[in-house]
């Protein structure tokens, strides 16, 4: 070839081994095979199509462009009725916040409750540290859980926190505690930080954990307006 002419010492390109995997049938049968079962393994689906587990693997990750993922974690399973609820709720505060914008906003009082421990556990970040080759390896001892733990109610609105109140060492939140708490203490620390926002609507927006859906807590709800 070179006494022809030929100067380029590069191979040519070849049509190479004609592909038996990848092909629209099988593209299809492993898409139906997905579709009936989406926990199947590449090992399966290899199988049951009689192909390689490399051309199975092919065959979803490259041409089907399918990835495997672990299903999201949700708290719980909510009914269907609980659900129209969420998005009723949600839709009217959509709507007032459409006609009235920020200030809408600023009339929300948001609070929640949390278990403050007596010792803060250091993360594996943030133990990181440089090792040199010649170094000893660094240890962690864990640490026990103190016994020592107290129930923390913070309320909080679009300018920052307005109460933070901590109950008794032993002791959690009731509907009475709740009660007291949003009567005495809360009035009293929104009438001192914002002022003039007592006088106005204050909308309370809280989880539905037992001691705020309570009677006793409804009807102080229904009192406070």
């Amino acid at each position: 070839m070179f006494e022809n002419g030929r100067t380029n010492v590069t191979d040519s390109e070849l049509s190479g081994r004609p592909a038996t995997a990848t092909t629209t049938r099988n593209d299809e049968r492993t898409l139906e095979l997905i579709r009936e079962n989406r926990r199947m393994t590449v090992e399966e689906v290899a199988g049951r199509l009689n192909l390689s587990v490399r051309s199975a693997y092919s065959l979803i990750h490259d041409s089907l462009k399918f990835s495997k993922v672990c299903a999201r974690w949700v708290p719980k399973e909510l009914a269907e009725e609980r659900k129209r609820k969420r998005l009723d709720i949600c839709s009217q505060h959509l709507a007032r916040y459409r006609e009235e914008g920020g200030k809408y906003l600023q009339q929300i009082v948001t609070g929640d409750e949390t278990w403050i421990h007596n010792y803060e556990p250091e993360s594996k970040r943030q133990s990181l540290q440089w090792k040199h080759p010649s170094s000893p390896v660094a240890k962690k001892f864990k640490m026990q859980p103190s016994a020592g733990k107290l129930m923390l109610t913070v309320f909080w609105d679009s300018q920052g926190p307005n109460l933070e109140t901590y109950q008794e060492s032993g002791t959690t939140v009731t509907s009475a505690t709740y009660c007291d708490i949003l009567k005495r203490e809360l009035k009293q620390a929104i009438r001192s930080k914002r002022r003039g926002k007592v006088s106005k609507e204050i909308l309370l927006l809280h989880d539905n954990a037992h001691f705020h859906t309570e009677a006793h807590t409804l009807e102080t709800l229904k009192q406070l307006k």
